[in-house]
């Protein structure tokens, strides 16, 4: 993904003025370059609605460009930027900023203030994209700030997770669990709202990759196990269990090549209908997951497209990002805690030591013992979230949370899991969370937070509505009534 740096002035100024406008925005554009996590795009200096309008299209038509960072240099007249922020369809940050940190007070005359006038340049700027309504991220301040460059990062993050799902494709083998209400969605208002194209796919169209999967690809793969994992016995070669090893990695090799002969960057899986699959799909989806792919269980298609999301959010971030689902309490006083976990397909970036390859009997889905990654998330701060179509519009909930190790071993749970204490606390958290009607699937993520996921909704113009330290139930109850008839409102205009 680029971003591109637009800078506005105005033709009044003279070709001096304007080619000192060039050098000093090209500047800010490079320092960005360097502080940022993506590419930072120059683009020449906007003195006209005709070039301004272009620069905004030919940005809505390059699949490249994230987003757009603007800055009025100089005094850039607002109603020649009309017609451009009314076409623009990529998200926008307005930078207010200046080329000069300090003020060179014992040489400052009219020469200096002409060029300089940022600070109400960017104000004839900012009262435009409230008049027209265009939703964007003001950040002020210099760019050798790194607060600045901080906040600007975080905004781009969210640009890439919108690039994302504006182009994504999902792979959904069969349908979701039955009489299932949360895991079932529109998917035409997703692909309308979001870009995210949602296609479902019979089992055994996957079962026929699974079994093209040679054998001497298999015992590569289990070999890559036996050098990242710690593998138990009976799954290695000369044990009881390692064909059953060899079919999960059968599994993997399948699975990935469907995924990826199909452009699909995410998918579900259902243990209702597995078709002529030998064992659920763990071992595989753990480290398709490890490796970017999005998932949701039991056909849950929205948690997919957000674990995609978070995953292109975070790169290059430190922590993991896992699907999750709230399984049980600890609910003695004082000491609440929430184990999360699934039936086998938790991620292994959020793991705290190296994952113990395992088998173990499944009372579900009806098929052999499936091979599944066991470990327990890394303490931390993080956030968990989720996706839910309340009908008339998509509501992301998010409540940061901080994980911790298990109070106590859990010898005799054979899955990953992750425990952890939500903000404020476990019942402000859980009346919060079900009052929003916020799903029992999620998405884990100890690299990014609510400031990525805040400028992420307002880029797609969905609800969100976070659960943290400050929040009481009260409170979050009179937000989901304001939201309610916000949003309401807004589709009547």
């Amino acid at each position: 993904m680029k971003l591109w740096f637009l800078t506005g002035s105005q033709g009044l100024y003279g070709e001096d003025t304007l080619r000192q406008v060039a050098e000093q925005s090209r500047g800010i554009a490079e320092q960005l370059g360097r502080a940022l996590p993506f590419e930072v795009v120059w683009q020449p200096v906007l003195t006209g609605a005709d070039a301004i309008r272009r620069a905004c299209l030919e940005a809505n038509a390059d699949d490249e460009c994230g987003g757009l960072i603007a800055w009025m240099h100089t005094f850039s007249p607002a109603k020649m930027w009309i017609a451009g922020l009314d076409a623009l369809r990529k998200p926008l940050l307005h930078l207010h900023t200046q080329a000069n940190l300090e003020l060179p007070w014992s040489s400052i005359d009219m020469d200096f203030m002409n060029l300089n006038q940022a600070a109400h340049g960017d104000r004839e700027f900012g009262y435009i994209q409230s008049r027209l309504g265009v939703a964007r991220k003001t950040v002020a301040g210099h760019v050798s700030d790194p607060s600045v460059a901080a906040r600007i990062a975080t905004w781009a993050r969210a640009a890439a997770g919108r690039a994302e799902v504006a182009s994504l494709r999902l792979a959904r083998f069969g349908d979701n669990m039955r009489d299932v209400a949360v895991t079932e969605g529109d998917k035409v208002e997703a692909q309308l709202r979001f870009g995210v194209s949602v296609n479902t796919y019979g089992v055994n169209d996957l079962v026929a990759a699974v079994d093209a999967a040679s054998d001497a690809d298999v015992s590569a793969l289990v070999k890559e196990y036996a050098d990242l994992y710690r593998v138990a016995p009976e799954l290695l070669a000369g044990g009881e269990r390692h064909e059953s090893l060899r079919y999960a990695a059968r599994i993997e090799l399948g699975l990935r090549s469907f995924l990826d002969d199909g452009g699909f960057k995410a998918f579900t899986t259902n243990f209702e209908d597995l078709g002529g699959l030998r064992q659920l799909p763990g071992l595989a989806v753990q480290r398709l997951m490890a490796d970017g792919y999005g998932f949701g269980g039991e056909g849950d298609w929205k948690t997919s497209v957000l674990l995609r999301t978070l995953k292109v959010m975070s790169a290059g971030l430190p922590g993991g990002t896992s699907f999750m689902e709230d399984y049980t309490y600890n609910l003695t006083p004082g000491e609440e805690l929430i184990l999360g976990a699934h039936m086998l397909e938790v991620c292994p970036t959020i793991a705290a030591d190296t994952p113990s390859c395992e088998i173990h009997p499944l009372g579900i889905g009806n098929r052999e013992d499936p091979v599944r990654l066991v470990f327990d998330a890394v303490p931390g701060e993080a956030i968990v979230m989720g996706l839910a179509d309340m009908g008339d519009r998509f509501r992301l909930v998010a409540n940061e949370i901080d994980v911790v190790a298990p109070p106590q071993p859990l010898p005799k749970l054979p899955v990953a899991r992750a425990v952890w204490r939500p903000r404020p606390d476990l019942r402000t958290s859980a009346e919060s969370w079900i009052t929003a009607g916020a799903p029992h699937h999620t998405v884990l993520s100890a690299a990014v937070g609510a400031d990525e996921l805040t400028d992420f909704a307002e880029m797609l113009g969905v609800e969100l509505l976070v659960i943290d330290a400050d929040t009481t139930s009260r409170q979050f109850a009179k937000e989901l009534r304001w939201n309610q008839a916000y949003y309401r409102l807004a589709q009547g205009f």
